[in-house]
């Protein structure tokens, strides 16, 4: 099957859809692009140049000096912001926060997502994010939209970082995770939210090769 333009896996934070979205991807032989952390890795530049996240104009201004590449090596997808690898620290939590604030600036968006649109049509990559399927390759018939319910995602969230020995608060968490959540839906541009014609798979209840399997199960019927 020939996926033109990409697939598109949409939702909030926490609901497993860069996990499923890196399995399809490897189950069709396509490539994995990880959206998130080009926004991640504009939040970690504005961070450690003392750039507002929230002040458009500056902001504007470093995304001129900036230069964001994906690179696929032996390991997965890097980030490379100004020829540094900087993939080793997008997934700390002021990061993630960051994100968050950047990602609701319009020369942001514009920008990177523009660069994932050009990915998608060249490659028909795998792409997982929060406006895929709504902004960055609408015209693609193969859109999906991952969610969980936060009290479930906040769970996951705290196993990942007992694994990594970090201590954790649910109560804060949680807070964390709708707070996320608001941020990411109400942004004036390009919020999140599911496709009219993106198919909902909710992983509260699944494990995640039963959401894979759903995924693939659809992917076929299209």
């Amino acid at each position: 099957m020939n996926f033109i333009n990409g697939i598109a896996l949409d939702g909030p934070a926490g609901a497993g859809k860069s996990t499923i979205a890196k399995i399809i991807a490897k189950r069709l032989g396509l490539p994995y692009l990880d959206t998130g952390a080009m926004y991640r890795a504009m939040a970690l530049c504005a961070l450690s140049e003392g750039v507002s996240l929230t002040d458009a104009e500056s902001v504007d201004e470093l995304l001129r000096r900036t230069d964001i590449q994906v690179a696929y090596l032996a390991d997965g997808q890097h980030v490379l912001v100004n020829g540094a690898d900087v993939t080793g620290r997008l997934r700390e939590e002021e990061i993630g926060k960051g994100a968050s604030l950047i990602s609701k600036l319009r020369c942001v968006r514009d920008k990177l997502a523009g660069m994932q649109r050009d990915i998608a049509h060249e490659t028909h990559a795998v792409l997982d994010g929060r406006e895929i399927g709504t902004f960055v390759i609408p015209e693609t018939p193969y859109k999906f939209y991952i969610t969980a319910t936060p009290e479930e995602r906040a769970m996951r969230r705290i196993r990942q970082l007992e694994e990594k020995g970090e201590k954790s608060d649910y109560e804060s968490i949680l807070g964390d995770i709708l707070a996320r959540d608001y941020q990411d839906s109400h942004r004036d541009y390009a919020p999140l939210k599911q496709a009219e014609d993106a198919v909902l798979i909710d992983t509260t209840h699944l494990s995640i090769e039963e959401a894979v399997e759903t995924v693939l199960k659809a992917l076929e019927e299209r």
